[in-house]
Parts: structure tokens; C-alpha cells; sequence
């Protein structure tokens, strides 16, 4: 496919090029018209070039081309156009009719995997393939929240509509409790690291190091899910594997170069329905009296009741409170850029690209703000015919205003607008601005914030590729990732978190893995029908981390901002390391196309685990049998391609459990009557070994109605043990917990892909992609059951899924009493802990995407959904804002309480407005959890490709102008903003919603130019 983009870009390109020489000598007209092979249709675009030349031209609207050349006949015309095989044939006169058959993509797409490449066709294990260009225009940070709903089997969520922050991504399922689940992230073969560098709170929330790579210098991503294809990376794959490979230029191609440009807005698309001041103030009332009623000795009545008048002491009745709308001085709407221009070509021996680009995006809340500089430099060289260098760069310059958008309460900037009653004035009666009941002033707050980030980051690749021997490569290659990450936030006195004189923070982390690999590749074909590779490897990995912290409390005034000028200093550092050996091989056979089978293993030894447990081995195994190749398939016309595969293989994890967390480690930190001092600082654990998940995967492919349909249907079955888990010791011991493998952890499920090309025919063309995945996920082994979350609303135990919520399970509101009924499990006519249960769990039924493209002449189409179904989402907003006047000053009280019960027979979901922390405000009511299902228009892109007859006089290759919505509806019945919204970065911490802004609605045009 990318050799034909190639040729296409070449062929359109020569006309142009051609009318700026000299008129040539004609010696032969060749005349023709190029035709889909069964309909006969004529193909609009389809390129055709004199093979050895560079003269060529595309089909008009009637399938019709003309070449004019110095060449005599016969000569060979080499034919291609997009969906179809390409074809070479031997013209010998004037007015020639070819004819193109349909190309399967699914069998001749050349695919990304371990340490190598093969087309689709002789695939064993489980690959996606993604076209980025698909998806780049969808407004979000990183690539990686651009993918959502694109890959069977992978679920995506973005849990915040602020950009750059960190996307929850799981290839099927989560595999560990403690330690990583996100998958390994590889860069033109360079590890990278995908861990926040984040030390300065914001509210649970954490930035993403992916947001740093340039969506649109990516030329391909493959994920890899199953065993057989993640085996190569041994202790890496157990969570999957995302390969991107970037751009770079071709041999002997002419330099070309694009530019990309869009500009556009965003906003969110609805914000909360709050009581108006009157409403509250109604409320409060409400709730005065009736904890009044239930509690005699509190002497709340309704003659001292909050808001009666203020001749009778008090604020004022209810319908005299004003409203204050602070949302809408919150939310704005975002303006968003970016800039894009490369350059790419080569000669003979050299290939380049070049490529620069500037992203800006506005959050929907003020004043956060994402903005990244990238440049990127890939050269290839030829030193002859048997060796070859080659350099991958990437820097970028990623800022960030890196506001708290998650929980707080103090900086925590969706708190001061939503958490705050509407009808509390942002001034007191001298007229100056003030915050009230543990929250910020949120015009303050906006006028005052100063917290920031800078990450400065180099992600690079030297590769020598040598070829021994005939069919023998080898391969050594060094790789970089290094990250400086700069953050500081200053407090001043007028913010709580600066009182009383100001409070300035500054952290900068320094993150640099190096890589060195060498790889030897033989591959050989013996006779038509047999052939078999080899490789051999090996990887030395290195990780070093370095912090150095500083604070300052105590400034003369808010004009000193650094730290010295503090009347109070006070600083930490910190250093940490570890170290990869590996070693792999992979052997594989192919017989006569049909029968493929491979075999590979690798063996990791790391710094973290203990002396005797350090190295781990992972081995794989798969086989494919392609039946279409079979003599009793071959001539079922209705079968283009039929083949089933299956895998079994071991990879390993060891991400998230620190670089030291099998040894017994003390800190120099404890002093002793002001001398210094050393003390135990952690228990060792010398057995500590490798987290194993083993997999089982079966999948079929096959390919209908001459390739018009595909599908693919995988079934999975992985098990993790020795999960990796920190276990809690007795506070008698001296240390809170040692980590053990003490874990075990299931995750089944079916993945299901179709593609069509539904209509073919007159210049249009209609092609559609949905997949459908689900997954089972169970604790299988947990010595003791864990909490998380806030108010412990998440609960890991045996038997049941991960991050499942424990809830009072609430049967409805009494109509004659207002009260809240609650399951009494334990039957002892008490509500208490033992009453909680298991409701749901974060994990959807079922999950996936569905894209449609149109094309037709010059216009383009491309229509996304994703979608989600069976989820639970615990929407803590609501428990807040559904207090029913509870805390006063201190709440919002949501629109939702106006349908509050009030007298007896009143039937509502509503309870009445009660005190604080009882039955009718018992946080972990089953009634804040929702129904997280959505289906939601991710993204839709229009787009017009000019006729090349008016490109060609403005001097450009090709010019397009498109326009791109992202976000533009969203079915749901989550009463929330958003239903995949996460207070919380933390993988324990999902599916609770609170003080988070939802991903927005946004369009944008844009224009892109190749010369």
C-alpha cells in the first residue's frame, strides 16, 4: 500500500514537473481507459506510468488517460490505483482497455511486528493496524486519545477534556493490581517512557508523556495483543504492545513538501443545571427543620431558620437571594491551531524527512492551556550495497498551564465554580473579593493561578543494518529517550493554598532510558514451496531517574514569587535506577502459503527483583493454516481468503513496583537530637519475581465476495500469576507493607472485526469498519481484600472484577416518610459497613468503533463512532450536589433536588433534604451510580481534493481543504458531562466522576498542501 501511495504521489506530480522543460521529442501516443476488472466500471484517478520513466498521468472522469513520450513502442505501463493490485503490462499500440482486479488489504498490507515486518496474510498472531491520517484531526493531546474505538479489543478513555493529560488505555483487560497495566510504547525501536513525571498535585490528575510525540509525523501504528505477537518483548508484552513507526522519504524519490494548517474552537457541549439562589436558599431551609425534627436537642425550628428575614437576624428570605453563575465565568470557549510542514525525497543512496510542527490548544476552563513545539529529522543512507545507516530525532517542547482539574478543595478550579452555593456572593460588604467555605474565589483564583510545566524531550535511533551473508542481516542499534521535566506553581496570599504569605513549589525530573540491540535475521526460500527465518537478539535497557525539590512558605509579599525570597526553605532529592538484560529468538516456517508456524522465547533479567529471582523466560507458540490455498477451496469464488491461527505464550511485568522493591533499603533521613541519622526504610523481599500472564488466543480471518468483506474473530484467554501486590504488615513491625507475588488475575473475551466496501462504482465509493469487543475480567487469588477511591467506593476482592464499586444498595425514597430505604443485608435492622455491596464494576459489556468512509471525484467523507455499553460510573458530583441543603455554605445543590419529596404520598428518587453523613446523604449510595453506556460521533471530516488542472497552476502538487468536528453528539443516560470522566489518573482509581470537565465539542478547518 505504501508503494502505492508512492507511485501515486510521483505520478501526479510528473505533469506538473514536465511543463517547465523544454518541448520533448514524441515519438509514440498511447491512448487508453482503465476499468474495474468485473463491473467494467471506469477507475477516476488511477495512476499510469511508462515503467523506467518518470512519465506518467491519471485517468479523467471517464477512466480515460494519454501519454505523450520520446519512447518507441511496445513499452511497459505500469498501472495502479488504491483498493486494487497493481499491474504491469506491455502496450504495443495505441487505444488499450486494462483492467484492475480488487486488492484484498487484508492480505497484502505490510504489518509492524517484533523486530521485522510480514504481510497480513501469513499473520499468526493478533495485529491491528491503524492509519493515523484517519484520526489526527480529532482534537485531543496525544495520539493515543485519538485511537479510542478504533482497535478491537483495546478500550480508550479520555477521563478529562483537558489536553495532555494522561488516557487510560487496556488491551484486553488489566492484567496486575499493583503494578503496570498500560501497554509498552515503541518508537522507531526505542522504549519510551509513558509514565507521568507529574510531582506537583492537581487534584489526582496526571500529564501524559505521549502527548509529547507529533501525531502527524507518524506514518503507521500496530498493536500488538496476543502472546505470539508480543513475545519478543518478553517481560514487556504482557499489556500489549503499540508500535509507531514514523515518516521517512524514499530512495530516488523527488523532494516533496506538505503543509498542514488547522484553526478552530471548542466548548462543552452542557455544563450542570444548578438551583438558582431562591432555590437553594429553600433548600437550606428545608434541611434546617427537618434535622431539627429528627433531632430535638439541635434547636433548628422554623423560627430560626437560615434565610428568614434580616430584621429577625436572618440572611434575608429566600426569594430575596440573588444568583451568581460561576460556571460561565469558568468555561469559555477553546481556540485550537496547528501547524504542520515536512519535507521528504531521496536519491539513490539517500532518504530524508524533515518535519516541524506547533500545536495549541485552549481547555474548555480557563486558564489551562497545551502547547507543543516538535522537529523531526529520519535520514537513511546507503554506504553500499551491503550496508546501511540510519538516525531517527524527535524534540519537542510541550508546555502546559497545568491547572487542577480534578479534586481538591483548595486550587481546585472546577470546585470553586461548581461546589460553591449560587447564592453566595463573590464579594463581602466591603465590595473585595473573597472565597467562602473552604473553597477559592474563583475570580481570584483565575487572576492569581501560577502553576506550570515544561517538558523538554529527545527520542532518538543509530541503526546499522549489514548484510553478512546472501539472506543473512544484522542489525545494531542505539536508542535514547531522555525527558527533562520542569514544574513550579506559586500561591500567593490571597489563595487558601497560599496562606497566610505564599507558597512556592519547583520540581525538576530528569528521565533517560538507553537502549542498545543487536539482531541477526536469516531468511531463505528452498524450492516454491518451503520457507523458514531465524532471528537472534539481544537488548541491554537502562533506566535512570533524577528529582531535585524545593518549596518556600513565608513571602514579604505576593511580588516575590522565587524561592530563596522565602522566610522558610526546605528541599528533597531523590535518584533511582534499573537495568534490562534480555535475550530472544524466534524461528519460523512457512509451507507452500498455507501452513505457517513459529516458535520464539525470550529470557529478561532485571535489577528489581531478587538475586535469585531476577530472570524470567517467555516462551510462544503459533500456527496459522490459510484453508483458502487448499485444492477444495481454491476455486470457491465466493471465498477470497479463509485462514485460523491460534497462539499460546508467557509475557511477563514488572512496571510500577519501584526499581529497588525486592531489597531492604534505609534512609539517611532520620535525625536524632538534630544529628543525622539512618533508620529502615523498607522490608525486602529476596523471593520477589517476575509477574506471568499466560494467553491463549484462536482467531479466524477470511475474506468474501472478491475481497469486499472481511471479517476477523479472535477469542482470548489470559491469566495472570504472581501478580505483583504490596501486602500491609501490622504498624508493630515498623513498616506499612513488602511487596510479594501474591496475585492472580483472569481476563476472557471475544474480539470481532468487519470491513466492507459497499459500494464501488461511477466515481463513488463507500467503505465501512466496526469492531466489537468484550472482556471478562476476575480476581482469581487476593489474600485480603483492598479499598480505593474516595470513601472507599472501589473494592478489589476475590471472585469479583477489578475496580468494582461497593455500594449501599438504595431501594428508592419511602412516600410517606421521605426517607432513603437501603438493603439491610445482614437483617439486623442497622445500615452500616457490613450493608455494602458489590454493584457493578467499570468494565463495559461490551465495546468498539464504527467509520465509514465516502468518496467521490474530489470530495472525501469519513464518519466515527465509538461506543460502550454495561459500564458503571459513580457520579460524585451528584452525591454533592444532591444534599438537599446539607453543609450549607460549604455545597452546591444541583437542579435535580427542585424534584425533592416534600409532603407524605409525594413518589420521587429524591429524598428528603436531611443531615449531614445519615441515611439521606450516606455517601456510597447506590443512587450516584449510573449507567455509563454512551454511542458517541467522535469525530466527522468533510474534505475537497482540487482538480489537479488548477493545482497544477498555483504550483502545487495537490491542495485540500476539509473541515473536522469532533464530538458532535453523544447518547447517553449518565446525568454527568462526560461518562468516561476519572477524577483520578490513578489505574485503582476509575470510574468516579468528580469536579472533572468533559471532553468537548469542537470543529475546525484546515488546508493541506503538497508541492
Amino acid at each position: 500500500m505504501k508503494k502505492k501511495l508512492l507511485l501515486w504521489g510521483i505520478v501526479i506530480w510528473i505533469p506538473f514537473f514536465a511543463q517547465s522543460q523544454n518541448t520533448p521529442t514524441i515519438n509514440a501516443t498511447v491512448s487508453g481507459k482503465i476499468v474495474d476488472l468485473k463491473t467494467r466500471e471506469p477507475l477516476i484517478g488511477a495512476a499510469v506510468l511508462i515503467k523506467g520513466t518518470t512519465n506518467g498521468s491519471t485517468t479523467n472522469p471517464e477512466g480515460a488517460f494519454l501519454l505523450k513520450t520520446g519512447q518507441k513502442l511496445p513499452f511497459t505501463l505500469v498501472v495502479s490505483f488504491i483498493g486494487y493490485e497493481s499491474k504491469e503490462i506491455i502496450v504495443e499500440k495505441d487505444n488499450v482497455e486494462i483492467a484492475l482486479s480488487p486488492d484484498s488489504k487484508q492480505l497484502s498490507e505490510v504489518v509492524v511486528v517484533g523486530y521485522g515486518s510480514l504481510e497480513r496474510k501469513n499473520l499468526i498472531g493478533s495485529i491491528a493496524k491503524i492509519d493515523p491520517s484517519e484520526s489526527k484531526t480529532i482534537q485531543a493531546g496525544s495520539f493515543d486519545a485519538q485511537l479510542q474505538g478504533k482497535v478491537s479489543g483495546v478500550q480508550i478513555s479520555s477521563s478529562t477534556g483537558v489536553p495532555g493529560e494522561v488516557v487510560n488505555i487496556r488491551v484486553r483487560g488489566a492484567t496486575s493490581i499493583n503494578a503496570d497495566n498500560d501497554p509498552l510504547y515503541v518508537v522507531d525501536g526505542v522504549f519510551i517512557n509513558n509514565n507521568s513525571l507529574q510531582t506537583i498535585g492537581t487534584g489526582g490528575k496526571a500529564t501524559s508523556p505521549i502527548a509529547d510525540l507529533n501525531p502527524n509525523d507518524i506514518e503507521s501504528i500496530e498493536v500488538l495483543k496476543d502472546a505470539e505477537a508480543t513475545a519478543l518483548y518478553g517481560s514487556r508484552g504482557a499489556n500489549g504492545v503499540i508500535l509507531i513507526s514514523t515518516k521517512r522519504g524514499s530512495f530516488e524519490q523527488k523532494p516533496k513538501v506538505n503543509f498542514n494548517a488547522s484553526y478552530g474552537q471548542a466548548k462543552a457541549t452542557k455544563l450542570w443545571e444548578l438551583t438558582t439562589g431562591p432555590e437553594h436558599a429553600q433548600l437550606v431551609n428545608e434541611w434546617w427543620i427537618n434535622t431539627g425534627k429528627d433531632t430535638p436537642s439541635l434547636n433548628r425550628t422554623a423560627a430560626n431558620r437560615p434565610f428568614r428575614p434580616v430584621s429577625e437576624g436572618g440572611r434575608g428570605l429566600p426569594e430575596e437571594q440573588q444568583t451568581y453563575d460561576r460556571l460561565s465565568e469558568l468555561f469559555r470557549t477553546a481556540k485550537l491551531s496547528n501547524y504542520d510542514l515536512s519535507l521528504a525525497g531521496g536519491t539513490k543512496t539517500t532518504k530524508y524527512y524533515i518535519g516541524g510542527g506547533y500545536n495549541n490548544q485552549e481547555a474548555i476552563i480557563k486558564p489551562i492551556k497545551f502547547q507543543r513545539a516538535s522537529f523531526k529529522v529520519n535520514l537513511d543512507q546507503k554506504v553500499n550495497d551491503k550496508i546501511q545507516v540510519g538516525v531517527s530525532n524527535s524534540f519537542t517542547r510541550t508546555y502546559r498551564n497545568q491547572a487542577r482539574a480534578g479534586d481538591g478543595p483548595a486550587g481546585g478550579l472546577l470546585q470553586a465554580a461548581l461546589h460553591t452555593p449560587t447564592y453566595l456572593s463573590p464579594v463581602n460588604e466591603q465590595g473585595v473579593l473573597v472565597g467562602r467555605a473552604g473553597f477559592d474565589n474563583l475570580t481570584l483564583l483565575l487572576d492569581n493561578y501560577n502553576v506550570n510545566s515544561t517538558s523538554l524531550r529527545y527520542i532518538g535511533n543509530l541503526y546499522t543494518d549489514i548484510e553478512l551473508l546472501p539472506n543473512l542481516k544484522f542489525r545494531s542499534s542505539w536508542g535514547i529517550d531522555y525527558n527533562n521535566y520542569n514544574e513550579s506553581e506559586y500561591w500567593n496570599n490571597l489563595l487558601i493554598s497560599g496562606s497566610p504569605n505564599g507558597l512556592a513549589t519547583s520540581s525538576i525530573t530528569q528521565f533517560t532510558t538507553w537502549l542498545n540491540e543487536q539482531t541477526l535475521t536469516y531468511r531463505k526460500k528452498i524450492g516454491t514451496q518451503h520457507s523458514f527465518g531465524v532471528l537472534i537478539g539481544n537488548t541491554l535497557q537502562s533506566d535512570q531517574q533524577t528529582r531535585t525539590y524545593a518549596e518556600g512558605r513565608g513571602f514579604a509579599n505576593n511580588q516575590f514569587t522565587q524561592i530563596p525570597s522565602a522566610a522558610t526553605t526546605a528541599g528533597t532529592q531523590s535518584w533511582t535506577k534499573s537495568n534490562l538484560a534480555s535475550f530472544f529468538g524466534k524461528v519460523d516456517y512457512n509451507y507452500a502459503g498455507k501452513y505457517l508456524i513459529d516458535f520464539s522465547v525470550r529470557a529478561d533479567g532485571s535489577s528489581r527483583f531478587g538475586n535469585n529471582r531476577q530472570w524470567g523466560y517467555f516462551p510462544s507458540v503459533g500456527a496459522g493454516w490459510r484453508i483458502k490455498q487448499e485444492s477444495f477451496l481454491r476455486d470457491v469464488q465466493w471465498l477470497s481468503d479463509l485462514k485460523i491461527r491460534s497462539s499460546v505464550g508467557i509475557t511477563g511485568n514488572q512496571n510500577g513496583i519501584g526499581n529497588f522493591a525486592s531489597q531492604g533499603l534505609w534512609t539517611g533521613g532520620a535525625s536524632y537530637q538534630g544529628s543525622a541519622g539512618i533508620a529502615p526504610q523498607q522490608l525486602g523481599n529476596s523471593d520477589l519475581q517476575w509477574e506471568r500472564t499466560r494467553q491463549f488466543n484462536v482467531g479466524l480471518d477470511a475474506s468474501l465476495a472478491n475481497s469486499r468483506v472481511s471479517v476477523e474473530l479472535n477469542y482470548y484467554n489470559k491469566y495472570t500469576s504472581n501478580g505483583l501486590l504490596q501486602l500491609a504488615l501490622p504498624a508493630a513491625t515498623g513498616f506499612s507493607g513488602y511487596w510479594s507475588n501474591s496475585a492472580e488475575i483472569s481476563n476472557k473475551g471475544v474480539e470481532f472485526v468487519l470491513n466492507t466496501v459497499n459500494i464501488r462504482k461511477g466515481g463513488f465509493n463507500w467503505t465501512t469498519s466496526f469492531n466489537i469487543a468484550q472482556n471478562v475480567n476476575k480476581i482469581e487469588k487476593l489474600p485480603n481484600p483492598l479499598r480505593y477511591g474516595s470513601r472507599d467506593l472501589i473494592l478489589l476482592q476475590q471472585g469479583t472484577p477489578l475496580y468494582s464499586f461497593w455500594v449501599y444498595k438504595e431501594l428508592g425514597v419511602n412516600p410517606e416518610t421521605g426517607n432513603v430505604v437501603y438493603e439491610d443485608v445482614n437483617k439486623d435492622g442497622q445500615i452500616t459497613v457490613a450493608d455494602r455491596q458489590i454493584f457493578g464494576s467499570i468494565w463495559p459489556k461490551f465495546f468498539g468503533g464504527l467509520t465509514n468512509n465516502f468518496t467521490y471525484k474530489g470530495f472525501d467523507a469519513n464518519l466515527f463512532f465509538s461506543f460502550q455499553y454495561g459500564n458503571k460510573i459513580y457520579n460524585h458530583n451528584r452525591f454533592f450536589g444532591e444534599g438537599g441543603g446539607a453543609r450549607d455554605a460549604a455545597r452546591v445543590i444541583l437542579a435535580s433536588n427542585n424534584d425533592r419529596w416534600q409532603k407524605p404520598g409525594d413518589i420521587t428518587d429524591t429524598p428528603r433534604p436531611d443531615g449531614v453523613n445519615v441515611n439521606n446523604y450516606r455517601d456510597g449510595g447506590s443512587r450516584w451510580l449510573e449507567d455509563g453506556s454512551f454511542l458517541r460521533l467522535r469525530s466527522l471530516n468533510i474534505g475537497y481534493t482540487l482538480p489537479k488542472t488548477i493545482t497544477k497552476r498555483i504550483g502545487a502538487e495537490s491542495l485540500r481543504v476539509y473541515v473536522s468536528g469532533t464530538n458532535l453528539f453523544l447518547i447517553t443516560k449518565y446525568t454527568g458531562l462526560d461518562p468516561e470522566s476519572s477524577a483520578s489518573s490513578d489505574q485503582n482509581q476509575q470510574g468516579i466522576d468528580l469536579g472533572t470537565p468533559p471532553q468537548p465539542r469542537g470543529v475546525q478547518v484546515g488546508i493541506n498542501i503538497s508541492l
